[in-house]
């Protein structure tokens, strides 16, 4: 480990139903460190350094515990039993039928449900270290079986890891009793610049085809994004064309799409998008296993929140780079299979790797 890396932990607050949570922090010692609490997994703050070595969160959070209890939309979560939508929440294995709970004011399921992964309590211990400068935590969760409407008793396990290189990586792990759907994924909202907005972060995302919606955000299978405001194989500033009149992005208040990776020759991970705020300098990359990612503007985002800045929350203030399966995939063949049996392990890795850029001519620097 290096000589200045640690793991903390604080006092964070009490749930409403008497359970303390705690606040634990990696830092690798060299400038990244990471907050997470035990309600939801929720990463509470990633700090990074700018260009200049300022280290500042990147991540859009809520200023108290009970500010995330009673109405976080996603901030930091794992997101689970299956991430994103599933059409009115219905979905068959070997012809038997489920229903899953619907949240509320939606005719579909979302993000595993009204008391989904997010919203629960984890259980969370840190990592001995290994010697390679790494520092991480260990989340563990238990859905039993009904619950939220899935079928079989799953146990989930999720590491979150600074590396010495400067990395957030996140492991997911998931085994079941019976056949059951499983897709996990993570839900901060970036902007890298800490503060402001996110329409002048420039995105790269390597896919040549992602996944229209209907109007109810359901995917109607698979297109290609040339001559699309989805076009982002090269570097393009996110509000360049969020306004653009495209039904897709009219139909969804900006981006809400999953995108198909392009497939690699080879198995493991594979570059799924970089995000670059050309003022602070910061720059991410994600590298993933998953097939897809959704690309969420923050679209719903409305004003009705103080951030833990205390400032108003609103549209395009974070934006989502989720790596996942697709959505609604139980119910759309053609898409990568979420079903898990038991026996089987589902394992998934995504990883963020943090750098910097150069100025852009036209900035103003110190």
């Amino acid at each position: 480990m290096n000589a200045t890396a640690r793991i903390g932990r604080r006092e964070f607050g009490t749930l409403a139903d008497g359970r303390e949570v705690f606040e634990y922090t990696l830092d690798n010692g060299a400038g990244l460190s990471l907050s997470a609490i035990n309600l939801g997994g929720i990463v509470t703050a990633l700090r990074v350094p700018d260009r200049n070595g300022t280290a500042e969160s990147i991540v859009l959070g809520l200023p108290s515990l009970a500010d995330y209890e009673a109405r976080n939309p996603h901030f930091g979560t794992i997101v689970g039993r299956h991430a994103n939508r599933i059409a009115h929440g219905r979905f068959s294995i070997d012809g038997e039928p489920f229903q899953l709970a619907l949240d509320a004011g939606s005719p579909h399921a979302l993000h595993g449900g009204p008391g989904g992964f997010g919203r629960r309590w984890w259980d969370i211990e840190p990592v001995p270290p290994t010697g390679d400068g790494s520092v991480a935590l260990a989340l563990r969760l238990v859905s039993a079986h009904g619950d939220q409407g899935y079928p079989g008793r799953a146990e989930i396990r999720v590491r979150y890891t600074l590396t010495a290189d400067n990395e957030y990586r996140i492991d997911y792990e998931a085994r079941s009793d019976r056949a059951t759907i499983v897709n996990l994924t993570h839900h901060d909202y970036f902007n890298l610049a800490g503060k402001g907005g996110i329409l002048g972060h420039r995105l790269t995302i390597p896919a040549s085809r992602y996944c229209p919606v209907d109007d109810g955000l359901i995917p109607e299978g698979i297109a290609g994004v040339a001559g699309t405001p989805f076009d982002f194989r090269t570097a393009t500033t996110i509000g360049e064309r969020i306004r653009d009149g495209h039904p897709q992005l009219l139909r969804a208040r900006g981006y809400d799409h999953n995108w198909v990776l392009d497939p690699v020759d080879t198995p493991g991970l594979r570059f799924a998008a970089r995000l670059a705020d050309p003022v602070s300098g910061r720059v991410m990359d994600i590298e993933t296993t998953e097939p897809g990612l959704q690309f969420y503007s923050g679209n719903f985002l409305d004003g009705s929140l103080l951030g833990a800045n205390g400032q108003a929350i609103r549209q395009g203030d974070g934006l989502c780079l989720e790596t996942q399966h697709f959505p609604d995939a139980p119910n759309q063949p053609g898409f990568p299979s979420t079903l898990l049996r038991p026996g089987e392990i589902h394992s998934s890795t995504t990883v963020h790797r943090f750098g910097l850029c150069a100025p852009q001519p036209t900035e103003r620097t110190p």
